[in-house]
């Protein structure tokens, strides 16, 4: 039989999970949970003998990382789709169908979020399977998690009772109030809706033609229009521009008269909150008096905290508190009741509307040659930590307002200036005049670390004329 092609989503934000999870480094690419990345857990639990290599959905800030994230676990996948915008769930999996029936006709498709917890890949597995049948009449299957408490951070779906492990759907719910979902809770009959879905690729686009058709021709033309950029699918800009925000739910779900749902009552979570986080942690190794830590953090007569620190030398001390969580990076700080937790995002906005870089960007920014941190900066003077892995290069460029000078703390530099080309190792250094045609590369096998000095002008990141890049960069990316 047929296996199944998973489809990992990887193009959301996450900002309930800020200060650790933002726009430029989101959370399923984080190690919030062990040592794997939310996105390497979900790619792995995804993987063997009923799943196919993965389709992973996906933007262009995102692709290195998620083709560096595969590479780390050895997961290949079929294709690294690049959305040329966001634009929701719906076009999303209608582009992922399209491409499928071209190879298959007979595909069939799981469609996953990538920042979800689901301890038991085997468990979760069998739950696939039962579903695998229905999706192959002509069902789109949905997965419902057995509620184990009245949350209100989930959506919930109602399911008609039947002696089968495949449930007829009879409505969606959307996000309850709390007294709504203990009443929920108590009835029965309500599923936590995991937002996972299971469905031959014929089905779901003769849903998208039944009851969201303005998709259908855009997407389509999007998906023919895809061009190979070293190795990433990108879909055509133009037609996807103009496609409206929505997701599979609104756009397809909610109309459709197709819809079964598969019951899980193993353990799952989508981490969305650090309430969340912190029930993980505590479930899978229980603190004193839940006072959860890491090791840069220190619990004093604290009940049921969460004290987390991201940066080595930022130390988290709290005292005598309870349900709060103190959330640490080297920029920022986040301190909140427990049951505050669905808030967090309200400071994602409060940050925006001061126009602080803090509400999306980290201190330290991830390219594809390796990754770069501000140290210094000040009206004429930045001064930054550059990291470039083994092998790599940056683009070779020039710059209008400012000249650099480069200081090689480990490894060797291979540096172009204009015509000339030097070897530069520790503790030498190089200077980059404005204008200069420049690049630098790794020619090494261990990791290459310098301090830039720039001055000038301006000291921006769009301040950047590229000639040659490895990594073929568009404007924008």
């Amino acid at each position: 039989m047929t296996q199944i092609t998973p489809v990992l989503m990887a193009g959301g934000s996450g900002t309930r999970l800020w200060p650790a999870s933002r726009k430029a480094f989101p959370k399923q690419f984080a190690a919030l949970i062990g040592e794997q990345s939310l996105f390497q857990a979900s790619a792995r639990r995804l993987s063997g003998a009923r799943f196919g290599a993965p389709v992973v959905m996906t933007n262009a800030d995102f692709r290195f990382i998620v083709a560096e994230q595969l590479e780390q676990i050895g997961i290949e996948a079929s294709a690294i789709v690049i959305e040329p915008m966001g634009r929701n769930t719906a076009p999303a999996i209608l582009a992922a169908a399209l491409r499928a029936v071209e190879d298959d006709p007979d595909a069939v498709l799981l469609v996953a979020p990538s920042d979800h917890v689901i301890p038991d890949a085997e468990a979760f597995g069998r739950a696939v399977d039962q579903g695998a049948v229905a999706a192959r009449a002509g069902r789109i299957v949905t997965f419902g998690i057995t509620p184990t408490r009245p949350e209100t951070g989930y959506g919930y779906m109602e399911v008609e009772p039947a002696g089968d492990t495949v449930l007829p759907l009879k409505r969606f719910v959307e996000k309850p109030d709390a007294e709504t979902a203990r009443a929920m809770l108590a009835q029965g009959g309500f599923l936590w809706n995991a937002g996972i879905f299971l469905f031959s690729a014929r089905t779901m686009i003769d849903a998208f033609h039944a009851h969201a058709a303005d998709f259908v021709q855009p997407v389509q033309a999007a998906v023919d229009g895809a061009v190979t950029d070293l190795g990433f699918l990108r879909l055509a800009r133009g037609p996807w521009e103009g496609l409206a925000d929505e997701s599979i739910d609104y756009a397809v779900l909610e109309k459709a008269d197709n819809l079964s749902v598969v019951g899980f009552d193993g353990h799952w979570s989508d981490l969305g909150g650090w309430d969340a986080v912190w029930r993980e942690i505590q479930a899978d190794t229980p603190a004193e008096r839940g006072a959860v830590t890491d090791p840069q953090s220190t619990a004093i007569d604290c009940d049921n905290v969460l004290l987390r620190s991201d940066d080595s030398d930022m130390q988290v001390v709290g005292i005598g508190l309870s349900d709060t969580m103190v959330i640490a990076t080297s920029d920022a700080v986040l301190v909140a009741p427990m049951d505050r937790a669905q808030d967090v995002k309200q400071a994602v906005a409060a940050l925006k509307a001061k126009g602080r870089k803090q509400a999306e960007l980290f201190p330290r920014d991830h390219r594809p040659w390796g990754w770069f941190e501000t140290l210094a900066l000040a009206g004429r003077f930045q001064v930054k930590r550059i990291v470039v892995k083994p092998g790599a290069a940056l683009s070779l460029q020039s710059h209008m307002h400012r000249s650099e000078h480069w200081i090689v703390v480990s490894g060797t530099a291979k540096v172009t200036v204009n015509d000339h080309v030097d070897l530069v190792t520790e503790n030498q250094s190089i200077y980059i005049p404005l204008g200069a045609k420049h690049r630098m590369e790794n020619p090494g096998k261990v990791p290459m670390v310098l301090i830039e000095v720039q001055t000038g002008a301006y000291l921006g990141e769009d301040d950047i004329i590229r000639y040659e890049d490895d990594y073929a960069r568009q404007t924008g990316d």
